[in-house]
């Protein structure tokens, strides 16, 4: 007999304000499991206990939880968006200076960088990210001011800025980047000057965004490419296939087998305790939650996007 085929309809949308309330108050369970990201001092401070928690369909409904309209830190999700930049304007030198493979090592380790002679895995490890920026830097005229209008007209939100508190601390603390970007320079895989590569970087992470902003901002992954509400492409489908896939490999630091079994979706995350997720075809989602497990993932994220699946069937294996 053939297979039944999956069920590919949504949950109408009167339920998802049900269904995200329910989820919140399942994750509560995990408070106290992890802990704050300490190694920038302005990510310390922040309330263990916030938790948010948006949900944006393909057709433009949002649907937001808890604390989903307090913009945080998302530090490392902002890769996906640089990396969409990048792969905007030029693609070949982007993979000609960066692979496309999980590290299989810590997102900012020295060794592996120096073993593969300064060619970053992959995008979204640190090194990546580094590569990336100085793309971004050296082909712009103000790649800080352009990353900042493209999140503003991707969310939709023209308050959206960078915390120069955060990216002062980053800066401040930032020894093991720029010898990163260093090191990368001294194989050429780096051109700018470096200086500037970092100054881009530490503020694409210091951008301070809310769940609802950061879900309407990744609908283009769910969507083809195309984002509600904008003319024309952000990227073409095949883009957008391929930035789901780097996410799903690479985005969640050394947990994304782990993640990819127990939640099965393409996946970003950030020590700012954010991830956003993307359900092809349907629907963005980002969750907000700073307490971090050992991998650096948020622990009530990770439980929060687990029990949606679960709850739903929405992953995509």
């Amino acid at each position: 007999m053939p297979s039944q085929a999956p069920n590919l309809s949504q949950p109408p949308a009167p339920a998802l304000p049900k269904l995200l309330e329910s989820i919140r108050n399942k994750v509560q369970q995990y408070l106290g499991q992890g802990k704050v990201a300490q190694y920038i001092p302005a990510l310390g401070k922040i309330d263990p206990r916030k938790f948010g928690m948006a949900v944006c369909t393909v057709d433009g409904v949002c649907t937001a939880v808890g604390d989903a309209h307090e913009a945080f830190s998302i530090q490392s999700i902002s890769k996906v968006f640089t990396l969409t930049l990048a792969l905007r304007s030029f693609p070949d030198e982007l993979w000609s200076r960066c692979g496309r493979e999980p590290s299989g090592s810590r997102f900012n380790s020295l060794v592996q960088l120096e073993h593969e002679q300064g060619v970053p895995r992959n995008p979204f490890i640190n090194a990546g990210a580094l590569v990336v920026a100085d793309l971004l830097t050296t082909h712009g005229a103000n790649a800080r001011a352009h990353l900042l209008d493209f999140m503003r007209r991707l969310s939709g939100n023209a308050g959206v800025a960078f915390d120069s508190v955060v990216a002062r601390s980053e800066a401040d603390t930032g020894f093991r980047n720029a010898a990163l970007a260093n090191f990368m320079k001294s194989y050429g895989v780096i051109k700018g000057a470096v200086p500037q590569v970092l100054d881009t970087y530490f503020h694409q992470c210091a951008l301070a965004m809310s769940c609802v902003d950061l879900a309407k901002a990744a609908l283009f992954l769910a969507n083809r490419g195309t984002q509600p509400g904008l003319v024309g492409e952000v990227l073409t489908p095949v883009q957008t296939r391929r930035v789901n896939a780097l996410m799903l490999t690479c985005g969640l630091y050394d947990a994304v087998g782990e993640f990819a079994y127990d939640v099965g979706l393409p996946a970003k995350s950030g020590v700012g305790g954010g991830i956003v997720a993307v359900v092809p075809g349907r629907l963005s989602i980002a969750v907000w939650s700073p307490e971090l497990g050992p991998e650096g993932n948020s622990v009530l994220g990770v439980a929060a996007l687990q029990e949606l699946v679960e709850s739903t069937g929405w992953g995509i294996f």
